[in-house]
């Protein structure tokens, strides 16, 4: 119930009293805690292979610049055309090498996308370049503000 509908804790425990099931707040808590994740990652996956059924599915990617312990790095991500992240990836550098690594690892793991959006970044185009042209990449200078917004804080 805490999950499926916008209910407290505290509310939780009350309908389960009413239906005989005495339990604390806390309790509710632990099992969240405890299960969540497993249910989060199971919605996330459906939902991913229901969007992979449709014909445009599109990914946007973009890399954004990260200290690590005072040390500069790229955070490559991957979002799909609603703003779910799919795929992060760290790198030092922002070179072919690593824009074709990524890639892999994201088609790998979710399968190919029909568009893929990018910045005008020239290592996506190497990189697509050496995957091959079963994709179409589009650029332009509004068309990734979905994975542009993906990096705001939240």
């Amino acid at each position: 119930m805490y999950v499926r509908f916008p209910l407290s804790l505290r509310n939780v425990e009350d309908l389960l009293l009413e239906r005989g099931i005495e339990i604390s707040h806390e309790t509710v808590r632990f099992w969240w805690n405890r299960f969540g994740p497993t249910f989060a990652s199971e919605i996330r996956r459906k939902r991913v292979q229901k969007l992979r059924a449709y014909s445009n599915w599109q990914w946007h990617l973009d890399e954004v610049f990260v200290k690590i312990n005072g040390e500069l790095h790229y955070l490559w991500r991957a979002v799909d055309n609603e703003g779910e992240v799919l795929e992060s990836y760290v790198t030092k550098r922002c070179d072919r090498k690593a824009a074709l690594k990524f890639l892999r690892k994201s088609m790998k793991r979710h399968g190919r996308p029909e568009i893929i959006v990018t910045d005008k970044l020239r290592s996506y185009g190497a990189a697509m370049k050496v995957i091959g042209n079963a994709m179409k990449q589009e650029t332009g200078r509004w068309l990734n503000n979905r994975a542009e917004n993906s990096h705001l804080p939240f």
